[in-house]
């Protein structure tokens, strides 16, 4: 296939994309379509001026691909454009179940920024922290990668190496830092006594079978005499959404736990199913900012149902599903259709999950504000004891609380 060609198939594939965004696919109005028509002639326009008048002869096809990122990255982090090539590599992840790092990565401020790494996994064993900026993989900057292209490149085979540039506080130059890819197993639930007559439970994921888990902690808590319980879901990022609200439902025999929504998406609201409340005791869920997914859906629950307290700080925000769109050229579109919501109708991409009791992270500034992040970078960490200090307030919020 020419050059010439495959930058009319990429830019048809543009096309359609305005299109599906604008709703031309849904019956959406006139005024609508011809908002999608002038966009359609803008970026003609743009294309038109940059191949005749551009200082050099350009890589059309390069140039529509950085066009899709933008367009998609300007939606939300999740949203992805894959070419050919890397569509098949994506959906040869999906089915050989390759090995992977053992951390939870995102987009933010146009870098990929770990949100948390799975205890005892191979990014933790190479030393990669929640909060780390991974600058460029492979050599290749992630500013310019979507995030499907991220985890494609991190993911592999079992064994396998994987190169990443690590921008972290007190550092002046990235780090090269070489992960060994390998199956990833997520710890069991843990629990413990950690005051008289107080509970302790720590979830780091929401994978399969895990609201089982924490209900048969609780169960064998109870048998010990606790009179209250702590659900520390701090740096759980990763899991399945319906883990997350089994999980809330253990605590829960009415209400609200969440709801899911799209345009095309009709509200879908799962409610606290009473038969599957175990336990009535007094309960804290301790967040951070490496808090994602699964576990905000349960933090916000308990919260909003006045069912206990949340100790901690603001978490990451992420909860949207998505659906995945073949393009004519092979290539393919991941694209956001539904998002998760709380009880009160906040959106937990978008808002997040904001303690009622705020206890602040030991990376207190965390990430950069997105004026200031034409380059990675992050604050200055305090010392480790600020956990413990999180730890400490939920023990007090719980020894005030009547039970």
């Amino acid at each position: 296939m020419s050059m010439k060609i495959k930058a009319m198939v990429l830019v048809s594939s543009f096309a359609i994309l305005l299109f599906m965004l604008a709703g031309e696919w849904g019956g959406v109005s006139a005024s609508s379509n011809d908002g999608a028509y002038r966009q359609l002639q803008v970026y003609s326009e743009v294309l038109s001026r940059v191949r005749s008048e551009y200082v050099e002869d350009p890589n059309i096809p390069a140039v529509t691909v950085g066009a899709l990122h933008g367009l998609l990255e300007s939606l939300d982090a999740n949203s992805s454009y894959l070419t050919a090539s890397e569509y098949k590599e994506y959906k040869s992840l999906k089915t050989d179940g390759k090995g992977d790092i053992g951390a939870t990565v995102s987009k933010r401020f146009g870098y990929a920024a770990v949100v948390s790494v799975i205890p005892g996994g191979p990014a933790d064993k190479a030393g990669v922290e929640g909060s780390d900026i991974f600058e460029a993989v492979e050599g290749k900057s992630t500013r310019d990668l979507s995030l499907a292209e991220i985890r494609n490149m991190l993911a592999g085979q079992p064994g396998s190496n994987v190169t990443v540039s690590v921008v972290r506080a007190r550092r002046a130059e990235p780090q090269k830092v070489v992960i060994t890819r390998d199956v990833v197993s997520i710890p069991a639930a843990t629990d413990k006594i950690v005051d008289e007559g107080i509970g302790y439970i720590k979830a780091d994921a929401f994978n399969k079978g895990k609201s089982q888990e924490i209900a048969n902690k609780i169960k064998s808590l109870q048998k010990q005499g606790v009179k209250k319980l702590i659900l520390d879901l701090r740096n759980a990022s990763e899991g399945d959404e319906s883990e997350g609200i089994a999980t809330a439902n253990l605590f829960l025999n009415h209400g609200t736990i969440t709801y899911l929504q799209g345009q095309k998406v009709p509200r879908e609201a799962f409610n606290a199913d009473p038969a599957k409340d175990i336990t009535t005791l007094p309960v804290v869920v301790m967040v951070n900012r490496g808090t994602a997914g699964p576990a905000e859906i349960v933090a916000a629950a308990v919260l909003e149902n006045a069912r206990g307290d949340v100790v901690g700080d603001k978490t990451f925000g992420d909860g949207s599903i998505q659906k995945t769109i073949d393009l004519p050229d092979g290539s393919a579109l991941i694209l956001s259709v539904a998002k998760y919501y709380t009880p009160s109708g906040k959106a937990i991409q978008d808002a997040a999950v904001t303690p009622n009791v705020l206890v602040a992270d030991e990376d207190e500034a965390g990430l950069p504000d997105e004026d200031q992040a034409n380059a990675p970078q992050s604050e200055p960490k305090k010392q480790h004891s600020q956990q413990d200090d999180q730890l400490q307030k939920a023990i007090q919020v719980l020894k005030n609380r009547q039970g």
